[in-house]
């Protein structure tokens, strides 16, 4: 049986035009070693069946790396 993960947000809240009341873009450490993205679907890349990609803004990212202090 596998757990569930425990997630670390890596990234802050935003305001702005990427950012409403509770659907900012974030990203997240596990504790099994994976990152998780939250953000808008992005529709122009086709990905297999039970898989998903997200688009996040740059900021997003920067903010994550300097969260991890790379």
């Amino acid at each position: 049986m596998t757990h569930s993960p425990s997630l670390t947000r890596l990234t802050g809240t935003f305001n702005g035009p990427d950012c409403d009341d509770d659907d900012c873009p974030n990203v997240y450490a596990t504790d099994r070693d994976t990152f998780v993205v939250q953000g808008d679907h992005f529709a122009a890349l086709m990905v297999p069946k039970g898989e998903s990609a997200v688009e996040i803004p740059r900021h997003v990212l920067e903010e994550a790396v300097r969260a991890l202090g790379w």
